[in-house]
């Protein structure tokens, strides 16, 4: 990637996002996604926003929601704009942006680039598993892409059971990742992706690109497993015509037999660490190295310092090991640096929970 590219930035034009589901607690790799577009955003006087993503009412809690606005404020990553305060562009929950998103999607049918889609489960699947039998990617045959109106309002007026599917072209979809380089995916392969359930049901990709492209984001700096979303939701911006933001994919955190960190490996949640007794500096200072590198000997760094120095040409393509060691090194140092008073004040909670002291 060539530094060169951040060069031009101005004050104030940098506009990034983290957009959680709170279908459960924040985890250690969304907390590490936010600091480091928390870091992008301050260190080049832009805004770092947070969005909601609860489109999903089955697995979407009131209280994940809090644990993770709760964990986000405890490390010291605070937002501009947000469900909570507010701001320009909101609403910042998904929830609350349906209709919106119902605007598009009619747009998006009006102009025949979506179309819904009546195939039950049971076709879908048996077309999925003939596919892999002869050695094929599966993707939709596009069965219903070309049904008459007639034939459209008939079914919907019979309360068919239907999606909402976007016609895929056939083309190659590039885009400059900011970490990965040049990058091209082949659009063909994809097939006509679901976009939406029903009206009040949107997905991911579409309302991704709609609130990215509403809530005028700049730069979308996330993990590499959407990588493969990316080039749906190049596809999309462009039929509605919108800009494309600059993306930038994250190595993804890994535990020390290099497998994607899980449970397994032991704590995940930001809320687990805090319970345990790790302090809010050392997370910070722990996982602005989980994919990134200063370029120096130096390990010790404020939020300040990571401000100052943080650079996205510095991040690495490969993925981070979490070393648990290193978080107990790190914990110590700042344990080690606080007034006996101050020590006192962060163990009294821990001390009475655990029973060994009387709250008085």
């Amino acid at each position: 990637m060539d530094p060169e590219e951040f060069k031009f930035i101005k004050p104030g034009e940098v506009r990034v996002r983290i957009a959680p589901a709170p279908t459960g607690r924040l985890h250690i790799g969304t907390a590490r996604t936010a600091l480091f577009n928390y870091l992008f955003a301050k260190k080049y006087e832009g805004v770092f926003i947070l969005r909601i993503e609860d489109t999903d009412p089955e697995r979407s809690k009131p209280e994940y929601e809090k644990d993770i606005l709760e964990g986000l404020k405890w490390l010291g990553i605070e937002w501009s704009e947000g469900p909570d305060i507010g701001g320009t562009y909101g609403p910042y929950r998904q929830s609350e942006r349906k209709e919106i998103y119902s605007n598009y999607l009619k747009k998006l049918l009006e102009e025949n680039k979506a179309y819904y889609c009546f195939c039950s489960q049971e076709e879908l699947e048996a077309q999925r598993q003939y596919q892999l039998s002869i050695g094929e990617a599966p993707r939709y045959s596009g069965k219903c892409a070309n049904l008459s109106r007639e034939i459209v309002q008939k079914y919907l007026a019979e309360k068919r059971s239907s999606v909402i599917r976007f016609r895929v072209p056939t083309k190659k979809v590039e885009f400059e990742d900011l970490i990965r380089g040049h990058l091209e995916f082949d659009a063909g392969f994809l097939g006509d992706i679901v976009i939406a359930k029903d009206f009040s049901t949107p997905l991911y990709n579409f309302t991704c690109v709609i609130d990215d492209y509403e809530m005028k984001i700049s730069h979308v700096i996330r993990g590499e497993d959407h990588i493969s979303n990316t080039p749906k939701q190049i596809l999309i911006q462009e039929a509605l015509s919108f800009p494309s933001p600059k993306y930038a994919h994250l190595p993804l955190i890994l535990g020390s037999d290099r497998a994607k960190l899980s449970k397994r490996h032991g704590a995940v949640s930001v809320s687990e660490y805090k319970r345990q007794g790790y302090l809010p500096e050392t997370l910070i200072n722990f996982m602005a190295f989980l994919g990134w590198n200063p370029g120096t000997e130096r390990e010790i760094y404020s939020m300040a310092s990571l401000i100052k120095e943080f650079a996205l040409e510095r991040i690495q393509k490969g993925g981070a090991i979490f070393n648990i060691k290193r978080l107990d090194f790190l914990n110590g140092f700042y344990i080690r640096g606080k007034s006996i008073e101050r020590l006192t004040e962060l163990c009294l909670p821990y001390l009475i929970g655990s029973g060994l002291i009387e709250k008085i």
